[in-house]
């Protein structure tokens, strides 16, 4: 599969060639770069574990190339090694040099007015109500193919993903397919909602993905997964504004159908205003639950609960503008954990940011 992706990504941009970008252009003309670098403190408190206060930061820098006027070529490098759903680096190890790696690297193809395709190592093309993290991390970039399509107020996603591959065994993919619509509402207002199916392949009898952590999913003696991971999601987003501040309340919830316990997960929350230009501020408070095997745990949140599954409780997020290039904020998790695979206790942990940016 990951030959397959990096066959297609080359053949993409060889046979769009003959669409060529202006000729009065140059190689340097066609790029624009990127990137970001967030300083975080970080404390952690869980019951019955030793607390924890730790100094963080993530850096990211990518470019956008522009190979012809449809296709553009995204590229980005980032901090945090080969961890899936972090790229956060913890000061420690006596200073020693820290990891970084691949983040991003896909070819993004615009068809037409309402279709591109992606291939590569892509920004999740999938919608998450609210950005909850219930289902997919906010730092997930998925590897393989997707399509979007979107024509007024209707869009869809599918996509063939390479989770991983085995010499000795049948590889495990992510199959998914998604759509939705956004509705007005009045004046001053919208809905969007959706439903989405997604599945995992030959996970039964496989270590879990990544370093072979359960992630609160259920494993057998050996460490393996015991279940499939075949999923039916649904979403909605309502927006609108109060006064001069803009309004999200939305909800996401999703069933794992290959297994009849632990098997559903949903978020509900809201979101007031949005921290974009000077002095803007943002708001949000999310109410989360997903049990032990409602979705793999690899790839769900890696801060709430601890990361992975089996956990319940809240997200609550704040972030000020000092300038369209400087922001601070913080979010605290206040969770229960372990509720069904061990002994339930309290989680909790709080981070504090200040993020620069440039592109």
């Amino acid at each position: 599969m990951k030959s397959l992706v990096l066959l297609a990504s080359a053949l993409l941009v060889l046979g769009l060639a003959a669409t060529p970008v202006s000729a009065q252009e140059t190689w340097i003309d066609r790029i624009s770069l990127k990137g970001d670098v967030r300083l975080r403190y970080e404390g952690i408190d869980e019951d019955g574990e030793e607390e924890r206060n730790r100094m963080r930061f993530r850096t990211r820098f990518g470019l956008n190339a522009v190979v012809t006027d449809d296709v553009k070529f995204v590229f980005q490098l980032a901090s945090g090694g080969d961890n899936p759903v972090s790229t956060n680096q913890t000061f420690d190890d006596g200073f020693s040099t820290k990891d970084i790696g691949v983040d991003l690297a896909y070819i993004d193809w615009k068809v037409s007015d309402d279709l591109s395709i992606y291939a590569g190592k892509m920004k999740n093309p999938l919608y998450k109500a609210g950005g909850v993290p219930l289902i997919w991390d906010g730092d997930l970039n998925p590897e393989g193919f997707a399509a979007k399509f979107s024509s007024g107020g209707f869009f869809g996603t599918v996509g063939g993903f390479s989770v991983e591959e085995r010499s000795s065994a049948d590889d495990s993919l992510l199959l998914v397919v998604q759509a939705g619509y956004k509705f007005a509402v009045g004046d001053n207002a919208s809905l969007t909602a959706g439903a989405g199916y997604f599945a995992y392949t030959d996970t039964v009898g496989n270590e879990p993905f990544y370093n072979g952590r359960s992630k609160g999913n259920t494993v057998d003696i050996d460490g393996n997964y015991v279940y499939d991971y075949k999923n039916t999601e649904v979403f909605a987003q309502f927006d609108t504004t109060v006064g001069e501040w803009p309004l999200k309340i939305y909800a996401h919830a999703v069933q794992n159908n290959e297994v009849s316990t632990e098997d559903t997960g949903f978020a509900v929350g809201a979101k007031l205003g949005s921290a974009k230009n000077d002095g803007d501020m943002e708001f949000s408070w999310t109410f989360q639950e997903i049990e032990a095997d409602a979705v793999i745990g690899t790839f769900n949140d890696s801060d709430f609960g601890g990361g992975g599954t089996d956990s319940d409780g809240h997200l609550l997020k704040a972030k000020y503008a000092v300038s369209k290039k400087i922001f601070v904020g913080g979010t605290l998790f206040l969770n229960n954990v372990d509720r069904f695979q061990g002994t339930e206790h309290d989680y909790s942990r709080l981070q504090l940011d200040v993020e620069f940016k440039f592109n």
